[in-house]
Formats: structure tokens, sequence, C-alpha cells
């Protein structure tokens, strides 16, 4: 079962931003899957480290079209993403190191994107789709 399903709820309207988001849905669920089957910590560190850099490119994508766009809170939109990039990175690390359970893992990411999505992106919507 899936941890994280996608729904109509997250969509922004904006199709580069919900493909990226999609995209990041998928690796979550497929790094959650393979740690709750036991399929090992390598293919759960590929899968954060593909987490790690598809999300730093989703969110340089984003910042592109909110400058394009001229998004007047594109300052603190990007302090977030930034925060966010930081966090995701301490967490492969603490995985890796073996200081956080596979599970904390996927749930954190589960989280982390849900809240961003619902929060922080939500918030620009109106203003990028006009």
């Amino acid at each position: 079962m899936a941890l994280f399903t996608w729904s109509a709820q997250y969509e922004t309207g904006i199709f580069m931003v919900d493909t990226q988001h999609k995209k990041l849905v998928e690796a979550i669920n497929t790094l959650h899957d393979a740690m709750k089957d036991g399929k090992g910590k390598e293919k759960a560190e590929t899968t954060l480290s593909f987490l790690v850099d598809y999300t730093v490119q989703h969110f340089n994508a984003e910042e592109e079209l909110m400058k394009k766009k001229g998004y007047p809170d594109f300052v603190n939109h990007k302090a977030v993403h930034d925060k966010l990039v930081a966090e995701v990175k301490d967490m492969k690390a603490k995985y890796v190191a073996g200081k956080v359970l596979p599970m904390q893992v996927s749930s954190f990411m589960s989280d982390w994107l849900k809240n961003h999505i619902l929060g922080t992106d939500k918030k620009y919507v109106p203003f990028l789709k006009n």
C-alpha cells in the first residue's frame, strides 16, 4: 500500500509543478516500499539520493517560474526551499549513519511534501496561474 496517495487536493493546476510533485510522490512510495519490504539499504540509499537530487531540481524549476512571473513572496518561498533541502539532506545522512529508522525516513519525506504542497505551494498558485 502506498504511503502517499496523490489526489486532487495536491494539484496546483500548473502542469510542470504537478508532474514534478507526482514524481516525488512516486519516489517517496518507492522508498517506503523498499524499506517496508526489507529490500536492503542500497535500494533505500539510491532512492534517497534520487529524492535529494530531484527535490533540488524541482525547487530550482519552481523558483525559475516564480522569478519569471515576478512572484512577490519569492524570497520567503526560496528560504523555505533552502530549509527543506537541508532537512532532506540531513535525513539522508542520518539514515546512512544508522541514526534513524527506515520508516521514519519515508514518513518524514511524505509529511514534508504534503505540508509543502498544501501550505507553501498553494500560496503561489493564484499568482502564477494569472
